[in-house]
Formats: structure tokens, sequence, C-alpha cells
């Protein structure tokens, strides 16, 4: 997406790719260590790091990511190089301040759908829109344009979050590559079960409240799918998601590139939101 916002803005690939390598290493770090921290078992459909070489190595092999990304940064142009880097370290801030609001929203009880879309824009979105600023400052694209592309990355990883969320329980496991039903393990407050709770009656929010803690994951995940599926949940996390697409779009819409240099931005963010994984 990087590398697509520097040809948006008619840039050099080429000088692109040092920026475009700190990000996806930045990325697979922030993997590493919220998978120790979720305790999850797979990533894209592989052993995670931690499971497969224990946790204090996966730690630093993270670390050391984080290193790498830096180093990799450093080789954009020296002309840009000071916006790059103030963008990366907001960008990476905003990434670590969602994943402490996601680890805090375990242990409260009254996480409204506000927060949560704010965490949400904060751990996912803003890496997102990071990437597309990045590309549009090493195309030396004006601040008002690397703005609007920060706005339709912003947008759409909101979007694709709550996607990820929908495909959590409604995903095919083979495809999604993660384990389906994941979240609801886990108790997370995701955007469908916030909505479940503001809708459920007091008689399916008891049945709700009595499945925190439960050890049987399969009856679990089933019934609270039944639950969602009862109060159409998916259908309205759906309509939320297609708000921000389209927030992303008016965004894209506003930057002054001619439109045939947007098709492939449109066409990759609509594959996004109809993926399976």
């Amino acid at each position: 997406m990087l590398l697509m916002a520097v040809d948006l803005f008619e840039g050099d690939l080429k000088e692109g790719i040092p920026a475009a390598l700190a990000i996806e290493t930045f990325h697979n770090f922030t993997l590493v260590h919220d998978d120790i921290m979720d305790n999850a078992p797979l990533r894209r459909g592989r052993q995670t790091v931690h499971e497969k070489w224990g946790t204090n190595t996966a730690i630093l092999s993270g670390d050391v990511m984080m290193v790498e990304a830096n180093k990799h940064l450093t080789n954009v142009h020296v002309s840009v190089l000071k916006p790059a880097l103030d963008t990366f370290n907001i960008t990476a801030q905003g990434v670590c301040e969602g994943q402490q609001l996601d680890m805090e929203f375990e242990s409260r009880d009254d996480v409204s759908i506000e927060e949560y879309i704010d965490m949400i824009r904060l751990k996912t979105a803003v890496l997102l829109g990071g990437a597309m600023k990045l590309g549009a400052i090493v195309a030396n694209a004006s601040a008002e344009q690397a703005d609007l592309i920060y706005q339709f990355g912003e947008n759409l990883g909101i979007a694709f979050q709550l996607q990820d969320d929908i495909l959590d329980v409604y995903g095919d496991p083979v495809k999604f590559g993660k384990q389906v039903g994941g979240d609801i393990i886990s108790d997370k407050k995701t955007f469908l079960r916030l909505k479940l709770q503001k809708l459920a009656s007091s008689e399916d929010l008891l049945t709700l409240q009595d499945q925190i803690g439960n050890s049987d994951n399969k009856s679990k995940v089933e019934l609270i799918t039944a639950l969602y599926d009862r109060y159409e949940i998916r259908d309205v996390a759906t309509d939320i998601m297609k708000k921000y697409l389209d927030l992303a779009f008016q965004a894209l819409d506003k930057i002054s590139t001619p439109d045939e240099r947007k098709e492939e931005l449109v066409f990759i963010a609509n594959q996004l939101m109809n993926r399976e994984n």
C-alpha cells in the first residue's frame, strides 16, 4: 500500500522501497508480540513464533525487527528523512497505544463502541494510514495530499479490522488462517460483542455473562455465535464496516490525481473488504 501511494503521486518506486521495508518489518514485529499477549496459537495458518520457539525468543525477535525497521527507514532520501521519521514514529506510537487499550479492555466491563473504534483506529488503522502517508512523503506530495491519503488509509484500516472481527466468527478456518472463534474464546470485546451487549435481552445477557471463562470452547463459540445470529449482529457490523469504507473512498476522491491512477487502490480496497482471510 505504501508503494501504491508512491505510484499514485508519480514518485519513484525504488525510492519508496526502504520505507516499505520499514513498515513491513515493523508490522510483523507487532504481530509477533501481539500473538504472545493474545496467547494465539496460529498466524497465517502456521504456528506462531512463541509457540514454535518459545516466548523469550519471540520477544527478542520482535525487538530486533523493530531495530531493523528503523535501519530500513534511514535509507530513504535525505530530503524526506525528517518527515518520514516523524510519520513513522507517530504511527508506531499509535499502534502501541492501541495494543495497550486492547489489553486494558480485557479487564473492563464498561467499554463503549466508540472506545472500541478508537482502539482499532490506533492499533490497526493508523499503520495503514501512516504507511500511505509515508508513500506520499517519499513521492514529494503536498502536505494536504499526504493527509488525504492518510485519511483513506486510516478509514480503510478501520473497515479492515471490523471485517476481521466478522471473519473471526464467520470465516472459513482454512481460508482465515487463524483460529475461528478465537475472539469469542478469549472473551475479547470486539464490535460484535459490544453491539450484542447493547441489543440483547436481560436473559440473553445473563447467558452471555455465564460463558465468560467457559473452558468448553466448542460449545462457547456455538452459543455466542447463535446469539449473534439472533440479533443479526453480522449485518450491523457489515453496515458499519461499509460506512468507514465509504469515508475512505471520499478521501480518495479528493486527491487531485487522475482517476485512472486511483483504480488499483479502489480495486485493492474492495478486495480487502470482500476477503475470506
